[in-house]
C-alpha cells in the first residue's frame, strides 16, 4: 500500500538523510526565483521537489519515494534518484522513469506568496 502524500509517515534513508515525511502543513521554501523556468529544486530539508514548466508553472511533489519510503535525496538535472532500491522519478511530472518504484510521487499543492515558494497541504 502506498502512503498518500501529506500523511505523516516515517521514512528509511539508508542515503544518510533523516526526516519525517511529506509536509503536513504550507512550508515556506525560499524565493521564487531559485526555481529556473524548464528546471527543479530539490528541498532536501522539506522532502519536496519543485519543478518549473516553460510556461513558469509550478509543480511540487513529495520527495518520499512511493516503493519503499526512501527519502530522496538526489537530483540530477530534472530527475530524482531514490538512494534506496534505484528508483527514478521526472521531478517535472512525478512519473516513475525507471523502476522499482511504478506510483508516481505525491503531488502538493504549492504557490507563490510575497515573491516566496509555499508547498503542501493549505498551499
Amino acid at each position: 500500500m502506498v502512503p498518500a502524500a501529506g500523511l505523516g509517515l516515517a521514512a528509511c534513508s539508508p542515503g544518510g538523510d533523516s526526516a519525517d515525511a511529506t509536509p503536513t502543513t504550507p512550508v515556506d521554501l525560499g524565493a521564487e526565483d531559485e526555481v529556473a523556468k524548464g528546471g527543479a529544486k530539490l528541498y532536501r530539508d522539506r522532502n519536496v521537489v519543485v519543478s518549473r514548466d516553460a510556461g513558469g508553472a509550478l509543480k511540487a511533489y513529495s520527495t518520499v519515494c512511493t516503493h519503499a519510503g526512501c527519502v530522496i535525496n538526489k537530483l540530477r538535472g530534472t530527475t530524482l534518484v531514490c538512494p534506496c532500491h534505484g528508483s527514478e522519478f521526472d521531478a517535472v511530472t512525478g512519473k516513475v522513469l525507471q523502476a522499482p518504484a511504478t506510483e508516481p510521487l505525491g503531488e502538493l499543492p504549492v504557490r507563490v506568496s510575497k515573491g516566496r515558494i509555499v508547498a503542501g497541504p493549505g498551499a
